[in-house]
């Protein structure tokens, strides 16, 4: 005989005691068998609890036992008694779960090449990249055809960006996303060299006796055509020219954008060099006077070269010769814009100029020309040193 109020007291216990023992199991579905005997099965009052899929049917005796059991054994367990049923608890997925999935697919179809939400430029010249959102604010940098981004947000009709060094805004109606970029990246992707070395010399042929077309700034991408142990074929204006491999890093990338500085004098350049060659371009058309320093009224070129760098509080002297001989020297390869570049005649220095990058130089070159901009070339460089140590 039971009592009814000793009867609830361990119905609720063990309804309790099933609970927690469900919880506790993180695998698969639990189970605890509840073994009264045989006998006892047919004698036992019983409770039947009504789940999401089916009757589960709880006998009172053996309590203790499914409790010991169940702390003993962490393995699958089934909740039976004698004729019971097992119930099973189906995983069940919320409508808001399978949204955020969906949201997440569309997030990550932008993904490729090294971005998480790619954008691709589409122009036919330079895409402007500006400081913010605002039209006609700053520009920080630049991007060409194809190159490659990381889309950070998008603000009205411009998105926010980032592609190499550069951060910024750039209009909507310029830039390709989601799956239609990621197809763009795979037709456009391209073997780029990328330039180790300021005013590359490209030559017509792979020989060091070739002809040289040009020169390229350091930071410069180029597409490979031609990718060989020695030299390196490469597409520059349409034509196909030659860069030693020694000098370039040949990978498979997307093009990225160049900030103002890179865009003008190429990576890897100090402000105090790029505001260095800004400042003495302002004098490009003022005369040449021999013994002259002054750089609105005239100077010749050591002259021109001690004054710019005196704004800088470098001093050096009034001689092209010595000047030669002030700071370090370095290969013609390796010159970057601030470095001072040095011709003679004869065998004896007799001129100096100021690299500004891109394989040119700034100088005050002669009473005809006055101070002026020419290739790095016009003469054959016979020495480098290098003044600002940066």
């Amino acid at each position: 005989m039971f009592h009814k109020k000793g009867l609830k007291k361990q119905i609720f216990t063990l309804v309790l005691a099933a609970a927690m023992i469900c919880q506790s199991q993180t695998a698969s579905a639990a189970a605890v068998s509840l073994q009264a005997g045989a006998q006892n099965a047919l004698t036992t009052p019983s409770l039947q609890v009504t789940g999401t899929e089916g009757v589960q049917t709880i006998s009172v005796d053996g309590m203790q036992q499914a409790e010991t059991e169940a702390k003993a054994d962490n393995s699958d367990v089934a909740l039976t008694a004698g004729a019971g049923v097992m119930v099973s608890s189906p995983l069940y997925v919320a409508p808001e779960d399978m949204d955020e999935q969906e949201y997440d697919e569309e997030e990550t179809a932008g993904a490729a090449y090294g971005y998480t939400n790619l954008g691709i430029a589409q122009v036919a010249d330079h895409l402007n990249v500006r400081e913010t959102a605002e039209d006609g604010s700053k520009i920080v940098g630049k991007m060409e055809n194809d190159t490659g981004c990381e889309i950070l947000g998008i603000e009205g009709d411009k998105a926010h960006i980032t592609s190499g060094s550069v951060e910024g805004y750039v209009s909507l109606d310029y830039i390709l996303t989601g799956k239609d970029a990621v197809a763009q990246a795979d037709s456009v992707v391209k073997e780029l060299a990328t330039v180790n070395a300021d005013g590359l010399k490209l030559r017509e042929e792979p020989s060091l006796d070739a002809p040289v077309y040009d020169m390229v700034a350091y930071g410069e991408e180029l597409e490979v055509l031609d990718n060989g142990s020695d030299w390196v074929g490469v597409d520059f204006d349409g034509n196909e020219l030659y860069v030693s491999a020694d000098y370039v890093t040949v990978d498979t990338k997307l093009k990225t954008a160049l900030n103002m500085t890179e865009f003008l004098y190429g990576a890897g350049v100090s402000d105090v060099r790029v505001e260095l060659c800004e400042y003495a371009k302002q004098f490009v058309g003022n005369p040449y006077v021999w013994g002259g320093t002054s750089l609105t009224k005239g100077a010749d070129c050591s002259g021109f070269v001690l004054s710019v760098f005196a704004k800088y509080g470098i001093s050096l002297p009034h001689s092209s010769r010595a000047q030669a001989n002030s700071g370090t020297r370095v290969k013609m390869s390796e010159a970057k814009p601030g470095d001072l570049v040095f011709y003679a005649k004869g065998g004896r220095i007799n001129h100096v100029a100021i690299y500004i990058g891109g394989g040119q130089v700034i100088s005050a070159s002669s009473p005809k020309t006055g101070i002026r901009i020419a290739s790095a070339y016009y003469r054959t460089p016979v020495a480098v040193t290098r003044i600002l140590q940066d």
